[in-house]
């Protein structure tokens, strides 16, 4: 089980900086020593990989790869790859949100640029070209297949693989051999793009770790279907002659949505990974495991059973319940890593017997949202008196409005005499006379439960509001993944004032017991 501890939910893209989104450079190990300095031992973050549609590190076209807007310019002058004067013009970006397309340009233009100093020998040690070697033999297992999706898609205009040529789509050795000769510069643009990320990340993980601080990142259970790894595993899938998904994933209808959710995700074929000892599922996790502490699975429960439902189809409704690869996954796991599974179970929603039988036989916490209590009541599993050791208890998570934005509209669709109950019951099970410091009444909460590990956003920190929520889910726009911190409003009272609480609740030397996977 997890030792008892606490900590923050804040992505890298959320940080500040002038560079257009936040990477990981000045501002993230200035954000470890925030955490530090306020007791803290667990960062969350959300997926690392390179965003998809909408900007999503949730519909990622490549799930072993990092996105490559996070490398921080900085650390690449620092590294002796870029100068003072490749970052002498920044564009005017945005403070509090993330403009993707012109971030994505720059941060492309300064990646080219670096890349061209190191072919001309600039690096210094750890991103020389033997570093890049050593880089390209270990990750030999996905580099370059990603490196080939990526300059292929980047020659194709960015359309879905299965709109390129015939014998591309089919993976005709031929036509790959040639492609690998025609995109030979891209490719090993895309190459060096991952070694910098590595590199960084990496040196970040491990001044983390010297200040006992765990990363904390997430694994979404579906990959995207435009996404280098269906292409390059299109065996694995349950994929028609042309390569579109025959079935997809999603939920089924239910009280908040008539025809469901198509998610859209093709469906693993089970049996023919189980033949092969579950060997990319193990080389994922293998990945995630080199990249973090923990490892959130979600959602935890398509494991044991999963809703699909046509391809064809642009509803969930006509689906069914297809049995998962259950207990025989983690037990390849438990054979390949050891245990006990650096594994965070998200099993909120309509969880059955059989997953809480999976997470009981590998140990695996689960989670509570408080936010959810408060709409439930009483007897909700939510609320900290119902809570269990074996949680990771949430004020809420990157899905959730922020604690103050719920306060100021609990609920959208709630009428305001429902909303009003609702805030009520909050303060009454906090003890307040009213809301104006609902957002630390939560994290005391959630600190002074019994969880084991207890994690608020940021934004629930601050007490900011719903403009700075991350995620809506079901939206689209430039008002998902977008937004970010102010510089300088993570004071040293802050952490102070947090550290107090969470010294008070015996939170503070937890993550000091923790090994990483392999030691």
């Amino acid at each position: 089980s997890l030792p008892r501890s606490s900590g923050l939910l804040l992505h890298i893209t959320s940080l500040p900086g002038r560079y257009g989104i936040g990477d990981f450079g000045p501002a993230a190990y200035a954000f470890a020593d925030f955490l530090a300095e306020a007791g803290q031992r667990v960062w969350q973050v959300l997926p690392l990989v390179p965003p998809g549609y909408g900007a999503s590190p949730y519909a990622s076209p490549a799930t072993f790869a990092l996105n490559p807007y996070l490398v921080s310019p900085d650390k690449l002058r620092d590294a002796g790859l870029l100068t003072d004067d490749d970052l002498a013009d920044v564009p005017a970006f945005p403070d509090d949100h993330v403009d993707f397309g012109p971030v994505e340009h720059y941060k492309w233009d300064l990646l080219r640029r670096a890349h061209a100093h190191f072919l001309d020998g600039a690096g210094l040690p750890g991103y020389t070209a033997d570093d890049l070697a050593t880089f390209e033999a270990l990750h030999a297992d996905w580099l370059p297949e990603y490196a080939l999706f990526a300059a292929l898609k980047e020659a194709h205009g960015g359309v879905a693989w299965t709109d390129w040529e015939p014998a591309c789509v089919r993976r005709d050795p031929d036509a790959l051999a040639q492609a690998r000769k025609t995109h030979a510069d891209a490719i090993r643009l895309h190459t060096f793009a991952q070694f910098v990320a590595d590199a960084q990340w990496q040196a970040l993980w491990s001044y983390c770790r010297q200040r006992s601080i765990r990363l904390l990142g997430d694994l979404p259970i579906y990959v995207a279907h435009d996404s280098a790894d269906v292409w390059a595993n299109q065996d694995l899938f349950l994929l028609n002659d042309d390569g579109q998904p025959t079935v997809v994933a999603g939920v089924p209808p239910d009280y908040f949505s008539e025809t469901g959710q198509r998610w859209g995700n093709p469906i693993y074929r089970w049996d023919r990974m189980k033949r092969n000892g579950y060997g990319w599922w193990v080389q994922r996790m293998a990945r995630a495991i080199k990249l973090m502490d923990l490892v959130r699975l979600d959602p935890f429960r398509g494991f044991e059973a999963f809703w699909q439902s046509p391809g064809d189809e642009d509803t969930a409704v006509n689906g069914e319940w297809i049995e998962g690869p259950g207990s025989d996954l983690f037990a390849m796991f438990e054979k390949q890593f050891g245990a006990p599974l650096p594994i965070i179970a998200e099993d909120l929603g309509i969880i059955t017997p059989g997953v809480r039988a999976i997470m009981a036989e590998f140990d695996f916490p689960g989670m509570v949202v408080l936010q959810f209590g408060y709409d439930e009541g009483p007897n909700s599993e939510h609320l900290p008196h119902n809570y269990r050791h074996a949680h990771v208890a949430y004020t809420g998570t990157h899905d959730n409005d922020t604690i103050q934005g719920w306060n100021n509209n609990p609920e959208v669709t709630v009428a305001e005499a429902e909303a009003k109950r609702i805030r009520d019951f909050a303060c009454a099970y906090l003890g307040l006379p009213g809301t104006d410091h609902l957002h630390w009444a939560s994290i005391r909460a959630v600190l002074t439960s019994v969880a084991n590990l207890a994690v608020f956003p940021v934004q629930d920190l601050l007490g900011l509001g719903s403009d700075t929520r991350i995620n809506r889910p079901g939206s689209l726009g430039g008002i998902n993944w977008a937004w970010r911190l102010e510089e300088g409003v993570l004071t040293e009272a802050l952490a102070e004032q947090l550290h107090r609480m969470t010294a008070v609740t015996n939170r503070l030397e937890g993550m000091t017991a923790l090994k990483k996977v392999g030691e």
